[in-house]
């Protein structure tokens, strides 16, 4: 996959995980850093497991997801409560 595949997973990813975990997204640069953060979260973790997502866009997209999610989750974990 290219590096602009990368990139719109990696947007695709963190604009859904904002909406899934808060309401929202961050924006395009930062929803990018976390799709793409959370591609490598989300395939460490699916290693640890066991777990094969595949090849090909949609296996990266869940896998991005995931770890997006994973990422936004442990954040609001060391958040604040305002």
């Amino acid at each position: 996959m290219s590096w602009l595949g990368w990139v719109i997973i990696g947007a695709i990813a963190g604009w859904l995980a904002g909406k899934l975990m808060r309401g929202g997204g961050f924006g395009l640069l930062v929803n990018i850093l976390v799709g793409i953060a959370g591609s490598v979260i989300g395939g460490w973790v699916f290693g640890l497991l066991g777990i094969s997502a595949g090849n090909g866009m949609i296996p990266s997209f869940v896998t991005a997801l995931v770890g997006a999610v994973l990422l936004l989750w442990i954040i609001s974990l060391f958040k604040k409560k305002g």
